[in-house]
């Protein structure tokens, strides 16, 4: 099995999954459908896991076969399907290129530092938090460096695309507008980015090997799979163009000894040896003599683990009304709650299950779901939330429920979903420019598509809003289209726990229409 072929095989299934896991994404135009979005998502460990603990279902069952594929032939999620991994690849990739020092070292393992951030992360997930996997997780990792570096930067060539078209009267590239930046969330992004960046542009895979929670518990994993990389005595000439080549700085040519803990199985070894000093072979024909015991416990350890683990839609189309707002609003606002997605049942549970991947954020085709910083609490933080300030949930839109990989916004049907109130809207007379400018608006019950929102008399003609907080189901509609500033005159408080408003049954008033004008709407 020493050849060149499986490298190759590697790197072109690494590069379909990293294409694919990018698109997906950056996909503002929203070519790609949910039921796609999922399958491409399937075999990715993390999400598949808690989607699995979440609803319990065979469709969520992905990161068995991984566990099987560790078991069988060592860490091979690491060096073809996840796309944090992926990308140090290039990057190290590129780093050989620039560096006069073009080749690695063995490194000794840091195996406190990588059982405890292991433990961390599970005992916190246990603990009903998921803020260290939203920090670690590499998948999730990725996916919000995707969305806060790849898919800005496409944007702007998709913006320069679309102007530079226009002037041909070509309008199949359309402009698309980034509608909030959230700077802590992005800070936070950029910081990770870059310390993965540079562990890989030095060290390769040292990310992978002493940080990445997955890596750790498929590494340890692999030390009993089938298939392993050994080092041949009868056929090592101790070159060390093999401890050179790797870059997860698992292989001691001194010793002619592997750490499959580390290895990722990309392979690079086997076509830099000179001879066939170097192999993939079945471990249990060709194992070499080793203290089994000290080995057991961990296992028993990582086998319990697991076994515990299974135990621009049509309201934002519409032009706003040109409502000049001459004084500025006064009353500041205070939520008392974040709002989290319809389909997450509540704060609470959201909080617990949601790895903070970004795809959510990256489908949400109004843009209302942004990453927090401590809307939830510092344990929540990164965590999709509903900003009304960006936009609002469409009244017709399930999709971040259908792409979510983790089973924290679970699938629901539209008309379950048009009942469920995650948030109730309060209305604050103070900010109106009703009341401040006695001047006509009712922008907020315009937009509402449950008229949760009505107006009703205030002064002489006019009217003013009124909420009823039966109908509301906390879209955010009437926030967003308010035009007061710096404090909105409306806003959406959410519910810590989900509830079920009632159906708005009312008859839409018809307006008179005079039949004899050429264009009556």
């Amino acid at each position: 099995m020493n050849t060149p072929v499986l490298r190759k095989v590697r790197i072109v299934v690494s590069l379909i999954f990293l294409i694919a896991t990018t698109f997906l994404l950056i996909d503002f135009y929203g070519y790609i459908p949910s039921f796609v979005k999922n399958d491409i998502l399937y075999l990715q460990f993390v999400p598949s896991l808690l989607k699995f603990i979440a609803i319990l279902s065979i469709g969520a069952s992905g990161f068995l076969i991984i566990l099987l594929l560790t078991i069988l032939f060592g860490r091979i999620y690491c060096s073809t399907i996840c796309p944090l991994g992926i990308l140090q690849d290039i990057v190290n990739y590129f780093s050989k290129k620039f560096r006069k020092k073009k080749y690695f070292e063995y490194l000794q393992e840091q195996r406190v530092l990588r059982i405890s951030l292991l433990v961390l992360t599970i005992v916190v997930f246990l603990l009903g938090s998921s803020l260290a996997i939203n920090l670690l997780d590499p998948y999730s990792l990725y996916g919000r460096i995707t969305g806060n570096f790849f898919k800005p930067v496409l944007v702007r060539f998709n913006n320069i695309a679309s102007k530079a078209m226009e002037m041909f009267k070509v309008y199949s590239v359309y402009y698309y507008d980034i509608k909030a930046f959230n700077a802590v969330p992005f800070v936070i992004t950029a910081a990770f980015f870059a310390i993965v960046v540079a562990m890989a542009w030095m060290k390769g895979r040292l990310y992978c090997n002493t940080v990445c929670p997955v890596g750790t518990l498929l590494g340890y994993i692999s030390k009993i799979s089938l298939f392993k990389i050994i080092i041949k005595d009868e056929d090592c000439i101790s070159c060390g163009l093999c401890t050179q080549e790797c870059k997860s700085g698992c292989i001691d040519s001194d010793n002619k000894t592997v750490d499959m803990s580390r290895c990722v199985m990309c392979f690079d070894c086997l076509t830099s040896c000179p001879t066939d000093g170097i192999t993939l072979s079945n471990s249990y024909k060709n194992r070499k003599s080793e203290n089994i015991s000290v080995e057991q416990s961990k296992r028993d350890f990582f086998t319990k683990t697991i076994l515990y683990f299974l135990s621009a839609t049509a309201i934002g189309a519409q032009v706003q009304k040109k409502i000049v707002v001459t004084k500025p609003s006064t009353k500041a606002i205070f939520k008392l709650s974040a709002v989290s997605p319809p389909g997450s049942i509540g704060v609470e549970r959201f909080n617990s299950k949601c790895t903070a991947c970004n795809l959510c954020v990256a489908s949400c085709p109004t843009q209302v779901l942004q990453p927090s910083f401590l809307e939830y609490g510092f344990l929540g933080i990164m965590q999709p939330r509903m900003d009304n300030a960006a936009g609002f949930c469409n009244f017709e839109c399930t999709i971040c429920a259908d792409v979510c990989p983790t089973g924290a916004i679970l699938p629901i049907p539209l008309e379950k979903k048009k009942l469920t109130q995650i948030g109730k809207a309060k209305f604050v007379k103070d900010n109106c420019v009703v009341n401040t400018q006695k001047t006509d608006c009712g922008a907020c019950s315009e937009h509402c598509p449950t008229k949760a929102v009505h107006m009703v008399p205030f002064e002489g003609k006019l009217l003013i809003p009124e909420t009823r907080d039966d109908y509301c189901i906390g879209c955010g509609a009437c926030e967003f289209a308010c035009p007061t500033f710096p404090y909105k005159s409306i806003y959406v408080d959410g519910n810590r726990t989900h509830q079920t408003a009632k159906k708005n049954v009312e008859e839409k008033k018809l307006e008179k229409v005079n039949l004899k004008e050429d264009f009556p709407f």
